[in-house]
This record gives C-alpha cells, structure tokens and sequence, in this order.
C-alpha cells in the first residue's frame, strides 16, 4: 500500500524531474564553455566559484559526470569529499573551554597528592588556591594519583558475616495488621490475602 502511494506521488514528478537534470547537464555545458573562453591558451584555470559551481550540481544531479569534459570525474569526486572533510574539520574545531593546564601544576598536584595519601581534592584544592593558584577542584581530582581502593567483600564473605540475620528474615514472617499473608489454599497453591 505504501509502495503504491509513492509511485502515484512520484508519477506527476517524473517529467519535471527529467527537465531539472537537462537543465543541469545544460548548466555544466555552458559553465564548460564559458571557462574555455576564459583561458584560450594553456591549461584551463578553475577558480574556486568554477569549483563550488560543479560540486554544487554534482551534489544535486550526479548525472552531470557524463557530461564533464574538462575535468576528469575523479577530480569533482576528489573536491566534492575534500569540501566535505573542510566542513567537519570547521565544524569539530574547539570552541573555547578551560583554559590548559601548565605541566609544573600537573606534577605539583600529583606530588602533594602522592606525599599526602590522607588528603582529597578538596584540601589539595585549598592548599594550591593558598599558594595562588587558581584552579577548579574538579581538575584537581582529574589530575591527583589515582590509588588502589581495597576491594570489597565478595558473595561468600557476606554471607557468612550475615548468615543468622538471613535466615531469621527469610523464614520467619510475622503478619501484622496492615500486611498481606500469604495462606496455602487447598486448590492452587499459596494464595495472598489482604
């Protein structure tokens, strides 16, 4: 059905769609043209709008490679990617943010943080704005020695530390007025009264 609604959508399109790539092929012919005349003799010269003109409508009719006679297709194939990674370089260049942070304070945060093992980011933080560096604590907590934290208990120690207090909450219950209890019924099993 919804294949059926696009080609009765694209069907009265059809003929206009052709008529727009004649004109683009037409357009490249006659951009052609007007660059011979520009350079009679010689090797042709491109400026950069002869460039961004053919990148343009190759963008929109890639039809016209058939058509370009004055430079190769690999060459608008090689412009039109090299335009593309210009516009993502422009796009993911740095836009500001903190400033850098200079290598002396980076050794001098991680020499107090290894001479004083009981100190956080927060004294350390304290101790560098006293000495006159002005400096976020966030980055002092970036930059401190990160040390090893003892690992945790696992499963079996746990359970063996809390065995009794398991037991006596998993099989003891004692309802309360307010609480469901669950009662064994006859038919199916345990059933929840409220």
């Amino acid at each position: 059905m919804i294949r059926l609604l696009c080609f009765v959508v694209a069907v009265p399109a059809l003929p206009f769609r052709a008529k727009l790539r004649l004109e683009a092929e037409n357009a490249v012919l006659r951009h052609q043209l007007n660059v011979l005349r520009r350079t009679l003799h010689g090797r042709v010269r491109l400026t950069n709008y002869d460039r961004w003109f053919l990148i343009q409508l190759y963008r929109w009719f890639p039809s016209i490679l058939q058509v370009l006679i004055i430079i190769r297709t690999e060459t608008l194939v090689r412009w039109h990617r090299a335009g593309f990674r210009r516009y993502w370089r422009w796009k993911s260049r740095p836009l500001g943010g903190r400033p850098p942070i200079d290598m002396e304070l980076r050794v001098l945060i991680r020499r107090m943080s290894v001479e004083n093992p009981l100190w956080g980011a927060p004294r350390i933080h304290g101790e560098l704005l006293k000495l006159g560096f002005e400096v976020a604590q966030s980055i002092v907590a970036k930059y401190m020695v990160k040390r090893r934290v003892p690992p945790s208990q696992g499963w079996r120690t746990f359970l063996h530390n809390h065995a009794p207090d398991i037991a006596a909450m998993d099989l003891f219950v004692v309802p309360t007025i307010g609480s469901t209890c669950c009662m064994p019924s006859s038919s199916s099993g345990w059933i929840a009264e409220s």
